[in-house]
């Protein structure tokens, strides 16, 4: 099995590499990819050296499967190629989510639907992942109606810059900002673009990708996504809104049975998730679960998980697991 990673030397692909190794998948020979200015780097994979490659040499070596985080217009532009040389494509840019024309897949939920004829994946949106996991079961049951989400999102959702500036920020060095204000002692309600409905595309990232993972426009989600002093992992307040009444006991089970899915939830010995369980681990996790008293058949909900393995690069290569398992590639 000839696999590829484009964007090898970014904070994504780092993680990739070290998912790949972890779980062992049945790689023949790698491919390191990334942008020109990064061809000739060398590169560590299990015990052995690897030198990175530029992308036209990695079309034209053909891999099976090639698992992109090399951002958006680097994936409009070569996943395309990759696909037309016969490699099936897992992108985990933004850029293919929402067309019409390819999937957008959380294994766990929906890889059923992918077939051999599916040359570009798309993987969803990290703070989109976490949450659809640890709803789709309750949906199944009880039928969502209305989602309200506001995420608490670390700095590394954005990438080494951010990470750097928080780092600097804490050690009183001044240096290159990535956002617009300091994120040390401080929270940005501002994650990705502002659009012109007043909402950032991470918001309607969270509105849209859940509707089309679950193939089911019947709920909505409106969403505030905010960026908070932390070097790791994802958090989100959810408040969910179903159809049918639920049994709170029901609820705990249904959760601790939903396969990639901890629950968290005893508040008498403080226990609820936080960044700093799920840090390196694969699952999401969830707690704080408790009756919305406000109005019916509502639940609250606290999620996290790691962004940069289940919510980008674990994600990933669980797609590419599954098309190995069931000969789609």
């Amino acid at each position: 099995m000839k696999i590829a990673v484009v964007g090898a030397t970014g904070m994504v692909g780092e993680v990739m590499l070290k998912v790949l190794a972890e779980r062992n998948f049945p790689v023949t020979e790698l491919l390191l990819v990334a942008s020109e200015r990064s061809v000739g780097k060398k590169l560590t994979f299990k015990n052995k050296e690897y030198t990175v490659i530029g992308l036209a040499d990695a079309v034209a070596a053909k891999p099976q499967i090639a698992i992109f985080s090399a951002g958006g217009d680097t994936s409009l532009q070569w996943a395309p190629k990759f696909a037309e040389a016969g490699t099936t494509v897992v992108d985990n840019s933004s850029a293919w989510r929402m067309d019409p024309t390819k999937k957008l897949i959380v294994p766990e939920i929906n890889a059923h639907e992918l077939t051999k004829d599916d040359k570009i994946i798309a993987n969803p949106n990290c703070s989109t992942i976490q949450m659809v996991l640890a709803l789709s079961q309750l949906h199944k049951k009880y039928k969502m109606k209305r989602v309200v989400v506001s995420t608490y999102q670390s700095v590394s959702g954005t990438g080494v810059k951010a990470v750097k500036q928080l780092e600097n920020e804490i050690a009183g060095i001044e240096g290159e900002m990535a956002y617009p204000y300091p994120i040390s002692r401080n929270v940005l309600p501002h994650c990705d673009t502002f659009l012109e409905n007043g909402y950032t595309k991470e918001e309607m990232k969270l509105a849209r990708e859940p509707q089309k993972i679950f193939n089911d426009k019947t709920f909505s989600v409106t969403a505030t996504a905010v960026r908070v002093p932390t070097s790791g992992g994802h958090s989100e307040a959810v408040n969910v809104q179903f159809e049918n009444d639920f049994d709170l006991a029901d609820v705990r089970q249904i959760i601790s049975d939903t396969p990639g899915v901890v629950l968290q939830d005893n508040t008498a010995t403080n226990s609820y998730p936080m960044p700093m369980f799920a840090h390196d681990k694969d699952e999401v996790f969830v707690g704080r679960l408790r009756r919305d008293e406000s109005q019916p058949n509502t639940l609250n909900m606290w999620i996290v998980a790691d962004n940069l393995r289940k919510g980008a690069a674990t994600n990933a290569i669980q797609i590419g697991e599954y098309l190995i398992a069931n000969n789609l590639v």
